[in-house]
């Protein structure tokens, strides 16, 4: 039984990209123990489903954001659109973010209007939208390293309140020195759920979440549990890690300071 402070939603699918992790099928058998699993740079894939101009311009924030939003609205859609959607990230481009700093440090000034609509937070849900012509909702949404945890609690939210089905998509990429000395993240990650509100055929998990102050859980595997705690979006593994085993339980992820998000996971079959 659900308490009165919980929120409940089905899950239909999933994408998930970072290193050594090449789409959710892959990760699936790492994430459940039965690949050793081997830390190598996050494969980021063309977006392709962009218009050439517009593929030209996108950086590797943008890139994984649009790999795992396409890995799992494709699933539950033909052209994944029609749902609405949440993008969520701790801090967005921080490559692009470098350039510009870069350039008003100097002596030209002159900055490029690409550089400058690439720095905006919802640049990932615009390129979206753009790919695939979706016209759906979208939120976009911005809490540290509890970004992934915020973005779950919007779309339970806007479940419980509209019903329907929903996308969370929380991402990262790498931030190049000087950056890097101030927000160490050293690589692509990238973590998508389609979310319902009431079960059907497609759905393959059940989620509760809670609001609390529990302690955070680790993973057992020391290279993940790595790649947990230096890419935000990677916070989300312990939830994955509990879907690719297909097993019912429940983790702590990370939220605000002082609070913490507790998720029990039951499959559907």
């Amino acid at each position: 039984m659900t308490s009165p402070t919980s929120l409940t939603a089905y899950v239909q699918a999933i994408g998930l990209r970072g290193p050594g992790l090449e789409g959710w099928l892959a990760a699936q058998g790492v994430l459940a123990g039965g690949t050793p699993y081997r830390p190598e740079r996050t494969v980021l894939p063309a977006a392709n489903r962009l218009p050439p101009a517009e593929r030209r311009r996108v950086g590797p924030v943008v890139k994984i954001a649009l790999a795992v939003a396409d890995e799992a609205l494709s699933q539950v859609t033909p052209d994944g659109a029609g749902i609405p959607t949440i993008f969520t990230s701790s801090g967005g481009d921080g490559e692009n973010y470098n350039v510009i700093c870069s350039t008003l440090a100097s002596d030209d000034r002159a900055l490029s209007p690409t550089r400058f609509h690439n720095s905006v937070h919802n640049a990932p849900s615009g390129y979206w939208s753009i790919a695939s012509g979706d016209r759906a909702p979208s939120q976009v949404l911005c809490a540290h390293d509890g970004s992934f945890a915020a973005g779950l609690l919007e779309a339970f939210t806007q479940l419980a309140l509209d019903g329907g089905r929903v996308a969370v998509v929380a991402y990262e990429a790498d931030y190049p020195a000087p950056l890097r000395a101030v927000r160490p993240i050293p690589d692509a990650f990238g973590v998508a759920l389609v979310l319902a509100a009431v079960p059907d055929a497609q759905a393959r998990f059940k989620l509760t979440i809670e609001l609390g102050d529990s302690a955070i859980d680790a993973l057992a595997e020391p290279a993940l549990e790595a790649l947990r705690l230096a890419i935000p979006s990677a916070r989300a593994l312990p939830l994955a890690t509990l879907m690719a085993r297909g097993e019912s339980g429940s983790c702590v992820l990370e939220y605000l300071p002082g609070s913490s998000l507790r998720v029990e996971v039951a499959p559907c079959s």
